[in-house]
């Protein structure tokens, strides 16, 4: 398949936004929490972005009148009144909005209204107002969306001035879904703040934003074209977003693709239902510890993309039910309590389709475990030809952790059959990515575009019919399972690619 760059943008806006998004954090130091920034921050970029499409549909609307020549004329015709009435009949119109994903506004609701009043005694209560005006729109066009955007200006600490502050600096063009129509916003602003305020989330180190650059890495590699794309840990959506734009830079449609998540926050799920509902895409998603209530017990997807967090311990596996059927045997032997990370396996297994594969960010630990649980699940998820391609990463790309981190692709269709693939039952690609990547800061790593390409080919020419695989010495290696099995089960790359 010919391959379209859609990366470039994402990762040089990253570093870019950094200096408006400190100055949003000096508007709310000292009257909100740390770990409660991003919900004013995106709630308010909801706002404005919503506002914005309202105003562009409302000119293109205005526009349409003077179109057509007959209706010009017919339009010139009417009396001053009749105009207004024609003109109001046009920009009141529901559905001539909701074709565009806009939504009509009242004044009182859109952003010019607060930026105007943003030097007002009672702006708190003009942005609680909007908000709640906008969540009863939202609602109306579908139950669903009920409860995206709660008033929290009034009771927050914030004064007149940080409020007035923060509407001023989301009124830059920066913060300007129109004039940024390539930036994920929302994704950007997330990391930021889980990156600067890692610890006030009280989150621990393996639970985070997955960076732009491997969520782009993921998606390259599935190539979510058509069908259901799950995450079991959705965090603000921006998987889901990746794989947007990845298909739209390949020709799809959006009707094309369906979205399923689950998260575990609901002040994180607030946020993924905007970025999505900014999208217009089909979306599904819940409220839930997946491990322990998986929402969509039924579903099958045909992509999996996830990056749950790491090593959770404690996560008590004694409450599942002893024929749960994500396990892949008796509880005591596919479980382990001291780590969750071989439980998010089993559980996207259950998850794929027929034809389904998944992606999953992991700690390195996963590859080399010797947990009697953990080990059980990695033996079986191996002999079982489960396995498709284990990608090890350079470190600092996480702003958040230190914990060096894997890439884990498990198949279902890997018997080539689909007229695409070749099969690949009993064999697993490793590729060592270890020395890739470019340091866009002291502490921040990032994959270029081409270090992307470098990464998705490999595994593409394996795994397609007809493609051009060799083994390179040092980076990629296709071995056998006799030759993971040699190696104790031992999925590290470096063991079988050389140095």
């Amino acid at each position: 398949m010919a391959k379209k760059n859609t990366s470039a943008p994402a990762a040089k806006g990253d570093i870019d936004f950094e200096k408006e998004l400190w100055d949003v954090a000096n508007e709310l130091r000292g009257a909100v929490a740390e770990n409660q920034y991003k919900d004013y921050v995106l709630s308010l970029l909801f706002v404005k972005h919503l506002s914005e499409r309202y105003e562009v549909r409302k000119q293109e609307l205005q526009l349409s009148l003077f179109q057509d020549p007959v209706e010009t004329q017919y339009f010139a015709s009417l009396s001053p009144e009749k105009q207004q009435a024609q003109l109001n009949l046009v920009l009141e119109d529901e559905l001539e909005y909701q074709v565009k994903n806009a939504y009509r506004l009242p004044l009182h609701a859109t952003w010019d209204y607060l930026r105007e009043n943003a030097e007002q005694d009672d702006i708190k209560v003009k942005v609680d107002q909007a908000f709640v005006l906008k969540d009863e729109i939202l609602a109306k066009r579908n139950p669903d969306y009920k409860g995206v955007l709660e008033p929290i200006f009034v009771k927050s600490q914030l004064s007149l001035t940080q409020v007035a502050g923060l509407i001023n600096l989301f009124s830059k063009e920066t913060f300007s879904e129109i004039n940024n129509p390539e930036s994920d916003i929302y994704g950007r602003v997330y990391e930021y703040y889980i990156g600067k305020f890692a610890m006030a989330e009280g989150s621990g180190a393996g639970q985070f934003f997955t960076p732009g650059s491997v969520v782009r890495l993921l998606v390259e590699m599935l190539e979510p074209l058509k069908g259901r794309i799950m995450d079991l840990a959705c965090g603000s959506g921006g998987m889901f977003v990746q794989s947007l734009k990845f298909l739209q830079a390949h020709g799809g449609e959006k009707n094309d693709i369906s979205i399923y998540g689950q998260e575990r926050y609901e002040g994180t799920l607030r946020l993924c239902k905007m970025n999505l509902l900014l999208r217009n895409l089909s979306f599904d998603v819940k409220l839930g510890d997946s491990l322990l209530h998986d929402r969509f017990s039924d579903l099958k997807a045909d992509y999996a993309l996830m990056n749950p967090p790491f090593n959770i311990s404690n996560w008590h596996p004694e409450l599942l039910p002893d024929n749960d059927p994500r396990l892949f045997g008796a509880k005591d032997t596919f479980t382990t309590p001291g780590n969750a990370n071989y439980m998010w396996f089993q559980t996207l297994w259950h998850h794929l389709s027929a034809r389904g594969t998944a992606g999953v960010v992991m700690a390195n630990g996963a590859m080399t475990t010797g947990s009697a649980g953990e080990k059980n699940v990695r033996e079986h998820m191996i002999t079982q030809g489960m396995v498709h391609c284990i990608v090890q990463m350079p470190d600092k790309l996480f702003l958040t952790t230190g914990i060096p981190a894997c890439i884990f692709l498990l198949s279902k269709n890997r018997d080539g059959r689909d007229g695409e693939h070749r099969e690949r039952k009993k064999e697993i690609l490793f590729i060592d990515a270890r020395k890739l990547g470019t340091m866009a800061s002291r502490r921040l790593r990032v994959f270029e575009d081409a270090d992307v390409a470098r990464i998705s080919d490999t595994y593409h020419q394996w795994r397609n019919q007809g493609g051009s695989y060799t083994d390179v010495e040092g980076f990629c290696k296709a071995a056998t399972l006799d030759e993971v099995a040699a190696n104790n089960y031992v999925l590290s790359p470096g063991r079988y690619v050389g140095s």
